[in-house]
């Protein structure tokens, strides 16, 4: 039996309990790459999903819906200023402009999850299934971090940085 590299990076990952990084879903013009959500307590009503879409056509394309099973309903959502704060709307379409990338993460535009069926765990993926006007549909696998997790290569403690210039503050 043979086992690709990536087959079995993936199982490694699984054994230490650690979630495997999903790969690149390409349709059409379209790549959707970087796909995770984040971990929810027991209970929780509602979960959220992350990634970026690259155009690389001439065409503009539109995300105009998602679903998954481990929630009731799916929406399209952003982040909007109502006066001094920030709130989640729903929006009815995501614009994908030709040549652009369009990243969904936190604080701005995002997939949520909305009356979970259960509790989405860390370690865990789950499928996502993406509609768009132009490319059609494609299902990706969403893998799960932890739940104060940040976008892949961000999940560092933003200070560090100025560790240096401990000495030198009065």
């Amino acid at each position: 039996m043979k086992i690709g590299l990536a087959a079995l990076a993936a199982m490694m990952l699984a054994c230490l309990g650690l979630p495997a990084m999903a790969d690149d879903a390409q349709l059409g013009a379209l790549t959707i790459k970087g796909t995770w959500s984040r971990a929810t307590p027991p209970g929780a009503a509602a979960g959220v999903a992350f990634f970026t879409i690259v155009n690389s056509g001439a065409e503009d394309d539109i995300l105009v819906s998602a679903a998954a099973d481990v929630s009731s309903t799916v929406e399209l959502h952003t982040h909007v200023m109502d006066g001094d704060v920030m709130r989640m709307r729903q929006v009815p379409s995501i614009a994908v402009p030709a040549g652009q990338t369009v990243a969904l993460a936190p604080g701005g535009l995002h997939i949520m999850l909305i009356g979970l069926k259960s509790q989405i765990q860390a370690g865990t993926s789950f499928p996502l299934t993406l509609t768009f006007q132009r490319a059609g549909k494609v299902t990706v696998a969403v893998p799960v971090q932890g739940m104060g997790a940040m976008p892949p290569g961000m999940d560092h403690d933003h200070m560090a940085p100025m560790d240096h210039m401990k000495g030198m503050m009065h």
